[in-house]
C-alpha cells in the first residue's frame, strides 16, 4: 500500500467554510453548524484505507471524550467514488454508524472542500481553536498498520487537551501518513508541487 504524507498546511490558516450532507443523518453540515464552543476537529478519511481503519476506533473514542468539551468535529471523504465504491455515501454510512461515531460524516463529491483544506490523505488531521485557526495538522499517534504501536491518539490528544486548556498548541507536528486522496480526473489540486 502506497503511504502519502500530509501537507502540513501553515499553522494559522482559517478555516474554510463548507456545506456538505451528512450521509447519516441527511442534514446539511457547515464549518458554522460543526465548530464547537473550544474549537473544531476536521478529519478526511475513507473507508476502503487501511490506515483509516487502524484508527476508526479511536477516532469514535476521541468523538466521544471531546465534543462534550466543546471541540465540534466533522469527518469528510472526497474519494472518487467511481472508481472506489466502497467509499460511496452508503458504505460510509455503515462504518459511521459501525463504530459509533457521534460526529457527521460528509461526502464531499465536488472535491472542493478537500482541496481548500489542502487534505492529501486519508486520514487528514485538522484542529482549529476558536477562531477557526489552525492550530494542529499532523498525525493521530506514532501507530501504522503493521508496526506494533498501539493506536493511543496521543498526539492529537495533546493537541486537542493543550488548546481546551488554554495553552500553545506544540508546534513540534508529525505529518500524518495514509492513502492518498482519490481525485477525479483534473481535479489533481496543485498544492503537490
Amino acid at each position: 500500500m502506497a503511504a502519502t504524507a500530509s501537507k502540513m498546511s501553515p499553522l494559522g490558516l482559517q478555516a474554510a467554510d463548507f456545506q456538505l450532507p451528512d450521509v447519516v443523518s441527511g442534514q446539511q453540515i457547515s464549518l458554522n453548524t460543526a465548530v464547537g464552543t473550544k474549537g473544531l476537529l476536521v478529519i478526511f478519511l475513507s473507508r476502503h484505507c487501511p490506515y483509516v481503519q487502524h484508527v476508526k476506533g479511536e477516532l469514535a473514542r476521541i468523538g466521544r471524550d471531546y465534543i462534550s468539551k466543546g471541540i465540534g468535529m466533522v469527518a469528510i471523504s472526497a474519494n472518487d467514488i467511481s472508481k472506489y465504491p466502497d467509499d460511496a455515501p452508503e458504505k460510509l454510512k455503515s462504518m459511521a454508524q459501525e463504530e459509533g461515531f457521534n460526529f457527521p460524516v460528509c461526502y464531499d463529491e465536488s472535491q472542493k472542500v478537500a482541496q481548500k483544506y489542502e487534505a492529501t490523505c486519508t486520514p487528514d488531521y485538522f484542529l482549529y481553536d476558536q477562531n477557526r485557526q489552525l492550530v494542529y495538522r499532523g498525525q493521530l499517534d506514532d501507530s501504522r498498520p503493521g508496526n506494533g504501536k498501539p493506536v493511543t491518539g496521543s498526539n492529537l490528544r495533546l493537541a486537542m487537551d493543550q488548546l481546551l486548556a488554554g495553552e500553545p498548541v506544540d508546534q513540534n507536528q508529525y505529518p500524518s501518513l495514509g492513502c492518498n486522496i482519490k481525485w477525479k480526473a483534473g481535479n489533481e489540486p496543485d498544492y503537490f508541487s
